[in-house]
């Protein structure tokens, strides 16, 4: 129950930090967050942990809690390196993949459908994320899973806002749906470019995302 309150309050601190309540470089105060969400101070450090992973906060020993924003040099670069370790990922993938894991993998597309379909954010965020696990463990590479799944947690932020934006999470889906048909083909290379294309932020869509940022930190 405390880890899922954690992950609930550590959402809830993105929220606040993506609209401009809190701006890069403020300090956030555990004993005022605590009472405002009614939590120990437990979930509350939990929470702060999650979130200096994904590079939004930074905590500094006997300072607290500093809100971060990465600058889009450094937020370009992580994306960059996302999409290509997803690529490798979706390429051993094709070739190892079980039918269970496709089974699964259908699985999850069907409750993003219904995601879309209610304009649910959260909850196709979660099916996302169990999507693209289910890829990185289907690899057959547990190294590069975990160190994908290491950079999926530290970019989820930022990728769970992208959704956001209008029209994303149909492409998004329809993305998904693709990459599923290369995988059942067992065809590597249009995996390998399907994960790479789903995952990179280029041109307008890296541009609504710093703009966003950049609206926070205003």
């Amino acid at each position: 129950m405390e880890k899922r309150r954690a992950d609930t309050i550590a959402e809830q601190l993105e929220e606040l930090i993506f609209d401009g309540t809190y701006a890069d470089g403020d300090r956030l105060d555990e004993v005022r967050l605590a009472e405002q969400f009614g939590v120990s101070r437990t979930p509350l450090r939990e929470a702060f942990q999650r979130l200096a992973l994904s590079g939004l906060l930074e905590l500094i020993p006997r300072r607290g809690a500093f809100v971060r924003q990465p600058g889009p040099v450094e937020l370009l670069e992580m994306f960059e390196v996302m999409a290509e370790l997803e690529a490798v990922c979706g390429r051993l993938a094709a070739l190892r993949i079980s039918d269970a894991a496709l089974a699964e993998l259908r699985d999850a597309n069907e409750h993003c459908q219904q995601a879309v379909a209610a304009r649910d954010v959260d909850a196709y965020y979660s099916e996302n994320e169990r999507f693209h696990r289910i890829i990185y463990q289907q690899s057959g590479n547990s190294f590069l899973a975990q160190e994908a799944a290491k950079l999926h947690k530290r970019l989820q932020p930022y990728r769970r806002q992208q959704l956001r934006f209008r029209g994303r999470m149909g492409q998004s889906m329809s993305e998904h749906e693709q990459i599923v048909r290369a995988l059942e083909a067992g065809d590597a290379e249009a995996a390998t470019d399907a994960l790479r294309n789903h995952v990179a932020v280029q041109g307008e869509k890296f541009h609504q995302l710093m703009a966003t940022l950049k609206n926070a930190a205003e």
